[in-house]
C-alpha cells in the first residue's frame, strides 16, 4: 500500500537537522585534530628522553633507571633507584626537583655538582617549567625529556 503524503518534506527542516547533528561531529574532529601534533609531540619528547638518558646516564643509574648500570659497582656511594624518585618525595614527581638534581641548580656531593661527563649530551634549548611553588625554573630541553621519560618510569 503506498502511503501519500499531505506535503513534501521541508527541506530546510532535514537541511537544519542535519546540522545541528554535525556540529558535534564536526567539534570533535577538530578537537582530535588539534590534539594529535601534542600527542605526537609527547611520545617524541619520551623518545628523546630514553635516548638521552641511555646515552647520558644508563652507566650510572642503568638502562632502567633502577641504579644498576655497569659503572655504579665502581662508585663511591650507591647510585639511587631513580624509578623510586616520586615514592622517595611522598609519591609526587617534583620535575622541577630532578631539573635541579641533575643539572647541578641543587648540589649533591656524590655530583661533585653538575652531573659528570654529559659534556654536550644536555645542552640545547633553553626551556622554562614551573616548580611546585610557581617558581620558574631554567633547564634544557635534553634534560626535560629525561625528566619527562623519567616521570613514566615512576613505580
Amino acid at each position: 500500500m503506498t502511503q501519500i503524503m499531505d506535503r513534501p518534506p521541508d527541506i530546510r527542516e532535514a537541511s537544519a537537522k542535519r546540522e545541528m547533528l554535525m556540529k558535534p561531529v564536526v567539534w570533535s574532529i577538530c578537537t582530535l585534530l588539534w590534539l594529535l601534533p601534542a600527542a605526537a609531540n609527547a611520545d617524541e619528547t619520551l623518545e628523546e628522553g630514553e635516548r638521552v638518558f641511555q646515552e647520558a646516564c644508563a652507566g650510572c643509574h642503568g638502562l632502567g633507571a633502577r641504579g644498576d648500570g655497569p659503572t655504579a659497582a665502581l662508585l663511591s656511594v650507591p647510585v639511587p633507584d631513580l624509578t623510586l624518585f616520586a615514592s622517595r618525595q611522598d609519591g609526587m614527581f617534583d620535575a622541577a626537583r630532578m631539573v635541579r638534581l641533575i643539572d647541578g641548580q641543587d648540589g649533591l656531593a656524590a655530583h661533585g655538582g653538575p652531573m659528570p661527563m654529559f659534556g654536550g649530551l644536555l645542552t640545547g634549548q633553553s626551556v622554562v617549567i614551573d616548580g611546585w611553588d610557581g617558581s620558574p625554573v631554567s633547564t634544557t630541553a635534553p634534560i626535560l625529556s629525561v625528566v619527562r621519560w623519567l616521570e613514566t618510569q615512576q613505580r
